[in-house]
């Protein structure tokens, strides 16, 4: 069973919109997926409820009450949507659960200067630091050819953590997530360009390097 964890310690940086769509892909390849939503809000838990019966099922599980006691033990992927203001004890119990960590990153100083710490502070978390978890960093609700977004990929690159994949902003989101569903799952006239900037991440996580070599999950 694989752990895919998807946090940031800011809110707002697109958690749950790439915690569904990853949950998505892996489900639309005939994987058996469980949603696990540790956040309060609970948007990842609202998405699948508006998911179409015809398409392929997914979990989900209240992790912010109750964990991953419910977690069906037949399944392939775990996705994990992490709260924001993740620190400390806290973010040493929730990375326990993890074997891959995705960290989105806005294009803005406030979410440079917070994503800079919290790498920092993950990479002292002892299961991070037995190289127990492979981590990347994904740029988010990006506007290309904008001088922001420039600041962010120089920002990014220089980070001692894999820089992935560039998503940019798009009503094909907002579409996807109103119907329940993930962005391949639209139509490839409407979302082809989406598809295209996703394809760097699905091959990361579909590849050796975004695997630990122990599989030491709880």
């Amino acid at each position: 069973m694989r752990h895919i964890m998807v946090m940031n310690p800011k809110g707002g940086c697109g958690k749950s919109t790439i915690a569904t769509n990853i949950a998505a892909y892996f489900a639309d390849t005939g994987k058996k997926v469980s949603l696990a939503d540790y956040d309060p809000q609970g948007s990842s838990l609202d998405w699948l409820e508006l998911r179409p019966d015809d398409r392929p099922k997914i979990t989900g599980l209240d992790a912010y009450y109750e964990g991953l006691r419910r977690l069906p033990r037949t399944s392939d992927i775990v996705v994990m949507d992490a709260p924001a203001r993740s620190h400390g004890p806290e973010l040493t119990n929730l990375v326990r659960h993890a074997g891959t960590i995705v960290i989105p990153v806005m294009p803005s100083p406030i979410d440079m200067t917070a994503v800079s710490r919290f790498v920092d502070e993950i990479k002292h978390v002892g299961k991070v630091e037995r190289h127990q978890v492979k981590i990347a960093l994904v740029a988010n609700r990006v506007k290309e050819n904008t001088m922001i977004f420039e600041e962010l990929d120089e920002f990014l690159e220089k980070q001692r953590v894999p820089y992935v994949a560039v998503l940019r902003e798009a009503q094909n989101y907002i579409r996807a997530y109103t119907r329940g569903l993930g962005i391949f799952e639209l139509p490839e006239y409407l979302a082809w360009p989406d598809w295209e900037t996703w394809d760097p991440l699905i091959e990361w996580l579909e590849s050796r390097r975004s695997r630990p070599r122990n599989y030491d999950y709880y």
